[in-house]
């Protein structure tokens, strides 16, 4: 099962999860779980005038044995209005094989198994950010 958090942060409101949203999917191959603008498509959906986040932006897919990746998909602009960050392993805490770093414009990484982390877009003209926490339970 993978288990998603999402929280929506802007300006001031730094630290806060007030509006925090939950999605999951069970661990198997085909299984989608997606983040954006799209309330019709997405399990997780920010602020419609948030034009930084893809009208769906990130997809969670599960693949053959249970193994998750994420996929920051390609919007309908060449060049993004957000950064897209990804740790995995407790974000803020030195924790042995804690990884991560940016994620590429319609690049896919890897979640680990048994992990968690979390994915960070931030947009690159104001002060808004998302932030959407993973944890895969096996």
């Amino acid at each position: 099962m993978l288990e998603l958090t999402m929280a929506a942060v802007a300006g001031t409101e730094a630290g806060s999860t007030a509006g925090m949203l939950m999605a999951e999917a069970p661990s198997e191959p085909g299984a989608v779980l997606r983040v954006g603008r799209d309330r019709a498509v997405c399990r997780l959906a920010t602020p419609e005038d948030w034009l930084f986040v893809s009208r769906v932006h990130l997809e969670f897919r599960c693949g053959a044995e249970g193994a998750w990746r994420v996929t920051w998909l390609r919007g309908s602009q060449p060049e993004p209005s957000a950064e897209v960050r990804l740790t995995v392993g407790a974000p803020g805490r030195a924790q042995a094989g804690a990884q991560g770093g940016p994620l590429g414009y319609g690049a896919t990484a890897e979640l680990p198994r048994g992990g968690s982390g979390e994915i960070l877009v931030r947009d690159r003209t104001s002060p808004r950010s998302l932030s959407v926490g993973f944890y895969h339970e096996v």
